[in-house]
Formats: structure tokens, sequence, C-alpha cells
């Protein structure tokens, strides 16, 4: 996935107080299902700490910006914009022609993930209106199902950078070990 062009999420609001466990999370799976970067609104420090922090204790290569203007990301991003929303297209049915268009022909990827409600302006400036499914969802799940779809699951066999702990998959129980354990 390194030779692939840059996956970047781009949350698009945030309610202070009511939105940062989500904006976190999203930005977590970002991370954790195969994006190189996320971009939080510059209300999201906490958020942006927090994500930073994973990042350096489990591993990268994967960077956290703020800015005061998700809407200029939005606009001024060359490349290919899809914006998640439960009213666009089917992801099923639009998957391929996504992945034509950004991974194949190397042009950045910006995927859009709101948090309240999403101006229309941002529905006009996405290539894709893609809905994961047309019922309520959490902006979290949609975005994990579109990521794992876009990178046909190989995000999941990704080799971590620089991490000082990893989780031990295992049957039951629960286990983090420092890196250099885990090498022995």
């Amino acid at each position: 996935m390194k030779d692939a062009p840059e996956v970047a999420v781009c949350r698009l609001g945030h309610r202070p107080g009511r939105d940062e466990r989500m904006t976190t999370h999203v930005g977590l799976t970002a991370r954790a299902l195969g994006a190189d970067r996320v971009i939080f609104p510059d209300n999201a420090a906490g958020s942006l700490e927090t994500v930073a922090d994973i990042t350096d204790r489990f591993g990268g290569p994967f960077a956290v910006e703020r800015t005061d203007s998700q809407r200029a990301v939005i606009r001024d991003w060359e490349g290919v914009v899809v914006h998640l929303t439960m009213y666009g297209e089917p992801v099923q049915e639009v998957e391929d022609a996504i992945r034509k268009a950004s991974l194949e022909a190397g042009e950045p990827l910006l995927v859009v993930v709101g948090a309240e409600k999403v101006p229309f302006d941002v529905y006009e400036a996405a290539d894709w209106n893609v809905g994961v499914t047309n019922q309520p969802h959490s902006e979290v799940a949609g975005l994990a199902v579109f990521l794992d779809r876009l990178f046909e699951g190989r995000e999941l066999e990704r080799e971590w950078e620089d991490a000082d702990r990893r989780v031990v998959p295992q049957e039951t129980g629960k286990l983090v070990e420092p890196v250099d354990e885990a090498s022995e």
C-alpha cells in the first residue's frame, strides 16, 4: 500500500462536548484501515492528541492535522473526493469506479466524513457521494466499510513502523506487549 497514492480522511464538523469520541474514532479508524492521514477541525484538539498518541505508541506512518476550513480542503483537493453519506450511491455499485479513478490512476483520494448536517456544496464538490447503507448508522462504521472495500482487505495485513507496542492476537483475553518483547 506504500506505493499507492495518498488517501486522506477529512472530518467535516465537530461539536465539542458531543462529538469527542466519534471524531477520535474517525481518526483511529482512518489510521487502522489504511488511510495516510486525517484532517480534523481546529476545535478537535483532544481527538488530534489521542490519535497522534496512538500512532506514536502503535506505529505509523500516519499524519494527524487540523484546519480551520474543512470546506477549503475539499474545494482545493487535487484528486478524487468521496463524501460518505447514507443518501449516496451504494458503495457496492461505485467502489470499482472509485478505485480505478483514484488508486489505480495514481490520484490522491479525500474521504469526507460529516459530523453534523452537511452543507449542500459538499455534496456538489464530491466526485462521489457514497452510502454503505441507506439506513441510519455511525459515520465510523461507514468509514470502516468504505476503506475495507477500497483496499479490498489488504489494509488488514499492514505492517506498522516505529511501534513501541503491539496487540497480540489470541482467542481469548487481551495482550499488548512492547515491540522488543514481541521479536524475541
